[in-house]
């Protein structure tokens, strides 16, 4: 836990050292407008980013999450366009975005697939078979009442904020303070140990796949709700994007370590670079590099830390789950 509180730190430092140089080199950059459209935007990029953290607290990956995002995105809008009610939107949206989570644990968890190797096929075939039935048309003349979920937009901008918040505050919650959310540690840190003390890896597993594809369709159908055209191409890179700003904040790649915490400090750091990139007329296809190499320096930092570790640090049968299940 240590470990997170220095990388949550070494990450919020990082960013408050960033806005301080835009303070003195671009101070257009803390307009209200655009303060207010990097939260809007970056609450989008919280919610998968909650479920991805679940993920890979586990030791799993999940590459798909983009592809899901883009269908759930199309479908809320061919079924609001269709006069299907917001009401009922909210549940169908993020049911079928967990659909397609459940699709991914039975192929990682019921046949064994390594989760990058499962996901990976699931990403090109759900973007695929999208691009096959939209023929890359956009959803065009959404209706009124969905357009800000009937509200003003000022009104419907705080309830995607108020949504995305709440939500970091309860899973927050969870996983410092209820069983199910430790468990979550217990087995990235070691299943087997896990599984010794009464925890069942593979529900556990499952249910954090379920819960990012549900996370990923709330957020589309919230984005969707923003605007009047829907393109079938919505979610392209998220999950380069998503999975950047879980490991920045601090969740190990290797599973058993990291939070909520650190990870909303990533999504925070990542949007403030994205904005600044194009305060200081870069091209936006250095937020794609920087995402990358991000990633990279994770896994390598992981890579030397598991090398480092003596043996006698690593603890014995099953302490691992108990530790995790203790704190």
């Amino acid at each position: 836990m240590k470990l997170l509180d220095r990388r949550a730190m070494t990450v919020a430092g990082v960013l408050g050292a960033l806005l301080a140089c835009l303070a003195v080199i671009a101070p257009g950059f803390f307009q209200l407008g655009n303060l207010r459209d990097l939260v809007i935007d970056n609450a989008l990029v919280l919610l998968p980013a909650l479920g991805m953290t679940a993920v890979i607290l586990c030791h799993e990956i999940d590459l798909s999450v983009g592809s899901v995002f883009g269908v759930c995105c199309v479908v809320a809008g061919t079924l609001a366009h269709a006069g299907c009610p917001m009401a009922l939107l909210l549940v169908v949206i993020p049911l079928l975005g967990g659909l397609f989570g459940a699709l991914n644990a039975g192929l990682v968890v019921g046949l064994g697939v390594p989760s990058m190797i499962a996901t990976l096929a699931t990403m090109v075939a759900i973007r695929g078979a999208l691009q096959w039935i939209t023929q890359g048309a956009w959803v065009n003349d959404l209706p009124a009442g969905f357009q800000w979920f009937g509200l003003s937009q000022a009104a419907g901008q705080s309830v995607l904020v108020l949504v995305a918040a709440g939500l970091w505050l309860a899973l927050s919650w969870m996983f410092g303070q209820v069983a199910a959310g430790r468990a979550l540690y217990a087995v990235g840190a070691d299943a087997d140990a896990a599984r010794l003390v009464g925890i069942r890896p593979k529900a556990v597993v499952s249910w954090a796949f379920v819960a990012l594809g549900a996370l990923a369709g709330l957020a589309a159908l919230l984005s969707s709700a923003r605007f009047t055209s829907i393109q079938p191409s919505a979610g392209t890179g998220m999950e380069l994007q998503v999975i950047a700003c879980v490991v920045v904040g601090g969740t190990s790649i290797l599973g058993g370590r990291g939070g909520l915490t650190g990870t909303l400090l990533g999504v925070a750091l990542l949007g403030v670079i994205a904005t600044t990139l194009i305060f200081m007329h870069v091209n936006p296809a250095w937020e794609k590099a920087i995402q990358g190499a991000i990633i990279l320096v994770a896994m390598l930092g992981e890579r030397s830390h598991s090398v480092d570790r003596l043996p006698a640090e690593r603890p014995v049968g099953g302490q691992h789950a108990q530790q995790a299940v203790a704190r």
